[in-house]
């Protein structure tokens, strides 16, 4: 009887151990999976050609050419005369058209025109069933809550979010923060509301979250730069 119960309890010592070693497991491996995304992502934007590997994207365009813009000035000065309208540059598949900054978590992202994963691997995306920076609509952006957009869910009501263009800078206040099924379409949707709406997945450690979390913002200011000037007004 004695040696009955010792082979149990040794058994029962066994399981306990095993599922203690698949639990540690688990979580180093979810430990070790933003790190890993973030230096992927970032080791990419190291090596990567202008010209992206042609492949299948997520809206059938295939050879996708991907242009980086460093002439988007992200510096607070402004030229004197900037008006309320003016000319708007619409931008081709896979261009940095913007940057987004948010001084109050301090970081700046590049934007790019359409969605694709090779184009989240290098910034943020804006959907092209939304409208272009300056015209009057629902300004749809996204990134990977694993780098570009990882502190997204730290922005509160009242924080102001600046977007740069080559043709202007507009800037926008949080509103509203929000989550969401991946299968809910009201935030993304076009509007006739002038707003922004940011989004990206919410973090977890293991596997892929199908919430959404994001913030609604409304306009603030829309400021062109004189015709002919450009940026460098």
């Amino acid at each position: 009887m004695a040696k009955s119960k010792q082979k149990k309890y040794t058994l029962v010592f066994i399981l306990t151990a095993f599922l203690m070693l698949i639990f540690s497991m688990a979580i180093s491996v979810g430990g070790l999976t933003i790190p890993y995304e973030r230096f992927k992502t970032y080791l990419h934007l190291v090596f990567m050609n202008q010209i992206a590997v042609p492949s299948a994207q997520s809206d059938g365009v295939s050879g996708l050419v991907i242009t980086e813009n460093d002439q988007i000035p992200t510096e607070t000065h402004q030229p004197e005369e900037m008006a309320e309208e003016g000319t708007i540059i619409r931008p081709e598949f896979g261009t940095q058209y913007a940057v987004l900054s948010c001084e109050k978590l301090g970081f700046s992202v590049p934007v790019y025109w359409g969605s694709s994963e090779e184009l989240l691997e290098c910034g943020a995306c804006q959907s092209t069933s939304s409208v272009v920076l300056g015209e009057k609509g629902n300004v749809v952006i996204d990134a990977h809550v694993n780098t570009f957009f990882s502190n997204l869910d730290q922005i509160e009501a009242g924080d102001e979010i600046v977007l740069y263009t080559e043709y202007g800078i507009f800037t926008y206040q949080a509103r509203d923060l929000v989550a969401f099924e991946n299968t809910e379409k009201r935030y993304v949707l076009p509007s006739a509301q002038d707003k922004l709406t940011l989004y990206t997945c919410q973090a977890q450690v293991l596997g892929t979250s199908s919430t959404r979390i994001g913030v609604i913002c409304d306009v603030v200011s829309k400021k062109f730069y004189p015709v002919g000037e450009g940026a460098q007004g």
